[in-house]
């Protein structure tokens, strides 16, 4: 497993918005989807508001590898199930993106199912 810079992993905490595109079986990337990311410790979170239902969750988990773009950061990553520090990532999606009702559905516990850590390949 490879890990972030230090300055690649604030560039991408920084941005609001991360994009996610999984590998499909062949290798071409499927369409990408904005997702909300934290950052905890040098790790780099993302969950489904959708829980298990989420199109790009469910072809996030078929392959395990995709791309990801933000803070002007664009790499190739694996996706790998986490949910070692849930509560440390509630406190982070809530310290980021504020109190409100899109933070209760990514901290729910639909949404927490989903937890990944993506790591650069």
């Amino acid at each position: 497993m490879s890990t972030w810079t230090p300055e690649d992993l604030a560039a991408i905490d920084d941005d609001g918005e991360l994009r996610v595109a999984a590998h499909r079986p062949d290798g071409t990337l499927r369409a990408a989807r904005i997702v909300w990311h934290v950052v905890v410790g040098k790790a780099l979170f993302i969950r489904s508001v959708r829980g298990q239902d989420g199109a790009w969750y469910r072809g996030v988990l078929r392959t395990g590898t995709g791309a990801i773009d933000a803070g002007g950061v664009h790499t190739e990553v694996t996706f790998t199930p986490d949910d070692g520090q849930d509560e440390a990532i509630d406190q982070a999606y809530h310290a980021k993106y504020g109190d409100g009702s899109a933070v209760r559905s990514i901290t729910s516990p639909i949404a927490t199912a989903t937890t990944l850590r993506v790591d650069p390949r």
